[in-house]
């Protein structure tokens, strides 16, 4: 699997708290081993009493145990067949036209 830095974490850890402080949901599933979100998810856990399920997205990579010691849940992997399964179609379609997902995707 092939990464690159583009923010993503600083993005994900500011929605994150900005979602928690305005209350806009009780349970949050965070798809990452960035230790980069430790202090972000430890504060929505332990400050506001809410629930962050922390999910590797990568195979077999080595877990990052900050993120097991704050999350509510951890789940070590994606289980890649589920994952498949729960993915939209190709092509979705809306009051406002047609969605297509990236080739690239």
């Amino acid at each position: 699997m092939h990464t690159e830095e583009k923010r993503s974490d600083v993005n994900l850890a500011s929605l994150l708290l900005f979602d928690c402080f305005n209350n806009e949901f009780d349970e949050a599933a965070v798809i990452s081993n960035d230790s980069d979100l430790t202090l972000p998810i430890e504060i929505v856990v332990n400050e506001f009493k809410k629930e962050v399920l922390v999910i590797n997205p990568h195979h077999r990579s080595k877990i990052s145990k900050e993120l097991v010691n704050v999350a509510s849940s951890f789940y070590s992997q994606i289980n890649r067949k589920l994952l498949a399964e729960s993915q939209f179609p190709a092509e979705l379609r809306d009051s406002k036209g047609i969605i297509r997902k990236p080739s690239s995707w």
